[in-house]
């Protein structure tokens, strides 16, 4: 497997974008900030995430997704310790990540990485996404954030 970086965020793999937000409008705005990796297995996508700048010192990793087939591989591990070594190569001192109270294996994953839960935005999913979105049977109601010193 390969990870390389998109040059034209025109190319991004919106479909497995849209498995990890359900907003085209909302992923269109972040990936022209931002830089979109994909994870390639014989020239096929298999995998992306996106890192954005947002305060001086800091990125936040906005998206991350495997497509199905490939889920449970540690494809996604692969690619989150990609984007903490890109934020580091980029300069940043600290890494941050946004996920949904309903994504139990995303906050468990993100643990097993090295980050650490520092707050919960409340209600953040009904005021920025118009339809109800559920996971695992919960809704997905308040984003839990989380975040790494680098």
């Amino acid at each position: 497997m390969e990870i390389r970086k998109l040059q034209n965020h025109e190319d991004a793999p919106i479909d497995l974008l849209l498995q990890a937000d359900p907003s085209e409008r909302q992923i269109r705005k972040y990936l022209e900030r931002g830089s979109c990796f994909i994870a390639l297995l014989s020239d096929s996508v298999i995998g992306e995430c996106v890192l954005l700048p947002t305060r001086p010192g800091t990125a936040e990793l906005v998206n991350i997704a495997v497509s199905a087939p490939h889920q449970g591989k540690g494809i996604g591990k692969k690619l989150v310790l990609h984007a903490i070594e890109q934020a580091r190569l980029q300069g940043s001192h600290a890494i941050e990540i946004g996920t949904g109270n309903s994504s139990i294996d995303q906050i468990a994953l993100y643990q097993k990485c090295g980050f650490r839960i520092t707050g919960i935005d409340r209600d953040y999913f009904i005021r920025h996404y118009e339809e109800k979105i559920y996971e695992n049977g919960i809704q997905c109601v308040d984003m839990v954030r989380l975040a790494m010193d680098l």
